[in-house]
């Protein structure tokens, strides 16, 4: 054990958005041991030790899927938090998380840059689910390798397990599951067995005896197919957690949360008229007087035909008493402080392009998330209201601070895209404490079951998601076509997928390349679908945003189209298939 350092001291910091007095930090072992007292609004302190008996902590080492384990997890009714990667084992273990699930990333174990952890999480008697980039980190921790292979794998592929292990009890001997890596466990480490296979490479590894295991698999997604029945083994199987977090016992929370903070304060809150604004709208009614609350519906000027009127009229059956204020102009006009460019580390700022000029979807998403708070800024002061009186209220769910890489949500992701409730602007009226998002630690699923809970009619609570940026975000412009020097060759790919059966007929150097990235069952069944149907795949000129590997890509979009019905079982065979084949195509 280290020195233990008695002197007495104090100091302020951040933690998940929320202030703690630090005192007495004991250093053992290089880990600061600290007591926390959480400060409440009036600066008085709190307990902000949380009870997690029977919860889930989802150790966050970066990965975009994080929010889905979150989800499948709580989808199932078990509590779960994410935490930074590097959370000590005593705190895991004093707050009484029940298993730890250590999710994926972007890094490679070996990188210098790779992410700091606790290795005794591993030997505090916790259940483990390592994947993907947490299966790596445990193998390496009890003295197994990692290397990189010279084969990305990247789709949905079908491998073959051991259905005697726990984790994948009642399964069949072969599952099909996404894979996306470049890492790959050489070695196994010592106590530890193979569990799953993808061909050669290691897709899944147990120690049953210490309830550790891993998966380079992603059983999280929905293309793992029996990826809920994997996750269902390890929480009520091998952890033995229980499932009592339920929709109901959550809206109490938000309600006494909700009240707490604003106490006879009002709040703006900005409605769009989907799914997420309108439950956190009614929420702010029923936890708040009526006269607190503040609708307001701004027309960005991008909205889809009668968006507005659509969503005044539903608003108004509803009781909701609502401002619309056409900023159309203004949005068309918008503008935002950007860093100089990419690879400018320094704190300088430029002024961007107007809304109408820029084509960027990033710069877009920034420029409009401002402009929607100058606007409601401007609000408050035509109703004679004094700013630092008024709360911002959104209906900022958990997925879109994760994409956006809030601390919030995660320390270590990457930005996939920042979301308009998430820019600069919106961060620093966070961190002043002048926003409301009682729907934060919330999935769009748990969101619509809390909209039904709290009375709101179905066409509401099932409406399709359209996001706040509207058409701006939906319609993809570019100053020039995106074409690289790959895409010819890529878009020759294509035709040799979806015309397998004639291609094989007169080979070709690049059917080699498609032949070795698919198994032979996927290859009859390629057969057997480019014979039955008439089909065709090309190359759009054009970028979207994607994810491979925990990290964004930016790339190509591909086109399917067939000459007759569409066979959405043969489509969807070959969504899944072109990106394993094509990295440059998004998924």
């Amino acid at each position: 054990m280290g020195t233990v350092r008695s002197k007495k001291t104090t100091c302020m910091t951040w933690l998940n958005g929320c202030q703690f007095l630090l005192f007495n930090p004991v250093w053992i072992d290089r880990c600061v041991l600290c007591v926390f007292l959480q400060l409440d609004i009036s600066g008085e302190p709190k307990d902000a030790l949380c009870d997690y008996e029977g919860a889930v902590v989802i150790l966050d080492a970066g990965a975009q899927y994080g929010k889905v384990i979150d989800r499948r997890v709580r989808e199932l009714f078990v509590q779960s938090e994410i935490l930074p990667l590097e959370t000590p084992a005593f705190a895991i273990r004093e707050q009484g998380f029940r298993a730890i699930i250590i999710s994926g990333g972007p890094n490679s174990v070996y990188a210098e840059d790779a992410p700091r952890f606790d290795p005794a999480i591993f030997t505090i008697g916790k259940p483990v689910l390592g994947i993907c980039y947490g299966m790596q980190m445990m193998n390496k921790v009890f003295g197994g390798t990692v290397h990189r292979k010279s084969v990305r794998e990247d789709g949905v592929f079908s491998i073959g397990i051991d259905n005697s292990c726990s984790l994948f009890r009642g399964l069949q001997k072969e599952e099909m599951v996404l894979l996306t890596h470049g890492d790959s466990v050489d070695k196994v480490a010592e106590g530890f067995k193979v569990v799953a296979q993808s061909g050669n490479i290691i897709a899944g590894i147990a120690n049953e005896q210490k309830k550790l295991y891993g998966t380079q698999f992603h059983p999280e997604v929905d293309l793992t197919e029996r990826g809920m029945d994997m996750l269902r083994n390890f929480l009520f199987e091998i952890a033995g957690c229980t499932s009592n977090f339920t929709v109901q016992n959550r809206q109490l929370a938000c309600i006494r949360d909700i009240r707490e903070k604003v106490d006879k304060s009002k709040v703006l809150v900005l409605l769009s008229g989907g799914v997420d604004s309108t439950v956190c709208t009614a929420l702010l009614n029923k936890a708040l007087n009526q006269e607190q609350v503040i609708a307001v519906h701004i027309d960005n000027g991008f909205m889809r035909k009668r968006e507005s009127q659509s969503v005044e009229e539903a608003l108004t059956k509803l009781g909701i008493k609502l401002k619309v204020v056409n900023a159309a102009h203004t949005f068309y006009n918008g503008t935002t402080t950007l860093p100089i460019s990419e690879e400018d580390r320094t704190p300088r700022k430029r002024i961007s392009k107007t809304l109408n000029m820029t084509t960027n979807p990033e710069e877009k998403r920034k420029i409009i998330g401002d402009t929607f708070v100058k606007v409601a800024n401007e609000v408050i002061g035509e109703m004679n209201l004094k700013p630092e009186e008024v709360y911002l209220a959104q209906g900022t769910l958990r997925p879109d601070l994760i994409e956006s890489a809030s601390h919030l949500a995660s320390g270590k992701a990457e930005v996939i895209k920042t979301h308009h409730n998430d820019t600069e602007l919106v961060r620093k009226l966070r961190d002043e404490g002048k926003v409301i998002e009682p729907l934060k630690d919330f999935h769009k699923d748990e969101v619509r079951a809390l909209g039904r809970e709290l009375g709101l009619p179905e066409e509401i609570v099932s409406r399709h998601p359209f996001p706040g940026p509207g058409l701006a975000i939906r319609v993809i412009c570019a100053d020039e076509p995106y074409v690289c020097k790959d895409f010819a060759e890529t878009n020759n790919i294509l035709k040799i997928i979806t015309d397998f059966s004639a291609s094989v007929k007169k080979p070709h150097t690049l059917l080699q390349r498609v032949k070795s990235c698919i198994s032979d069952e996927e290859e009859e069944k390629l057969m057997q679908i480019t014979s039955l149907h008439s089909l065709n795949a090309f190359l759009l000129p054009i970028k979207t945003v994607g994810v491979q590997g925990d990290s964004r890509s930016y790339s190509y979009v591909c086109g399917l189209t067939s000459k007759e019905a569409p066979h959405w079982e043969s489509l969807m065979f070959l969504a899944r298939l072109i990106p394993r084949i094509c990295h440059s195509i998004n998924r």
